[in-house]
């Protein structure tokens, strides 16, 4: 029920995205952000179709991350570029265009913040569900594969920064025109502090308290699986006086579903785990470590 609800949410904020692009984005000339944007650009100045290029684009990302990053992750993203595609198609061809909201060039910031903060709750719910919308997302995810404490809106409005600066040039008529650039830089910014804050604050964490008989095995795949320790602790419970272990991790808040998956293959294990506002000092992986040792 719990997978079924994932790819239901997945599946409505690619349509919703969709939505997005057709009303607010492709009537006002400006690319928002991402290969996405790119993909705009390219319809603007040759008619080809976005719901085209983003296939031509993301089909191949996520062959990459299915191998590179982690299956699941590519799987959900595959979902999403897919919806995101056929029903941006289905919009385009349909007879719907009373809906499109065209600001004429002049109120261009409205359809901007629109869309932005409406891209931004989409990108956060696809994180939350260990998928994301394609293109630099899959960048930025593999980055945060490797290096688990880089925040991945930050890294993701970087690469978007090149889109912003590409998109003068793409709407220039004659002199230069610095208006989609700005238009692009306003929605990049919005959508990584909606997403972001969907995702609690940017150093935010999640401690685990685990209770469990089988704390061999569990901090292997810790260890193995995310690159994290744990700090244990011989506890006895006051109901049964049976000895057990307690075992303390912190992971990052992208690791979160990885960390359940783990957690599910012990039924018998008590756990928990809290919310942590900001992490200082020594919090990085072991992988991590052992890059900076070598």
């Amino acid at each position: 029920m719990k997978k079924a609800s994932c790819y239901l949410e997945i599946t409505f904020s690619a349509i919703l995205l969709a939505f997005v692009y057709y009303v607010f984005i492709i009537t006002n000339n400006f690319a928002p952000a991402g290969l996405n944007g790119i993909a705009t650009m390219i319809q603007y100045k040759t008619g080809f179709s976005i719901s085209y290029m983003s296939l031509l684009i993301n089909i191949p990302l996520s062959v990459l991350a299915y191998f590179l990053v982690q299956r699941d992750f590519a799987v959900k993203t595959l979902l999403f570029s897919v919806v995101y595609s056929v029903s941006f198609l289905l919009l385009q061809n349909s007879n719907l265009d009373f809906i499109q909201y065209n600001a004429l060039g002049h109120d261009t910031i409205y359809p901007v913040i629109l869309s932005g903060v409406i891209g931004g709750a989409v990108y956060g719910t696809c994180f939350r569900n260990n998928a994301c919308t394609g293109g630099t997302d899959v960048i930025s995810r593999y980055i945060n594969r490797i290096r688990p404490d880089t925040n991945f809106f930050a890294v993701t409005f970087i690469l978007n920064g090149i889109v912003a600066v590409s998109s003068i040039f793409v709407y220039s008529e004659g002199a230069l025109n610095y208006k989609p650039m700005a238009l692009c830089i306003l929605y990049c910014f919005l959508s990584s502090f909606v997403g972001n804050l969907l995702l609690k604050t940017t150093k935010s964490a999640y401690k685990f308290t685990i209770i469990t008989p089988h704390n061999d095995a569990l901090i292997a795949e810790i260890t193995t699986g995310l690159h994290h320790g744990c700090t244990q602790m011989d506890v006895t419970g006051s109901y049964t006086g049976s000895k057990r272990m307690l075992l303390i991790c912190v992971v990052n808040k992208h690791q979160l579903h990885d960390f359940q998956q783990i957690l599910a293959k012990y039924p018998d294990t008590f756990s928990y785990f809290e919310v942590v506002n900001e992490t200082y000092g020594n919090f990085k992986n072991i992988k991590q470590k052992e890059q900076q040792k070598a």
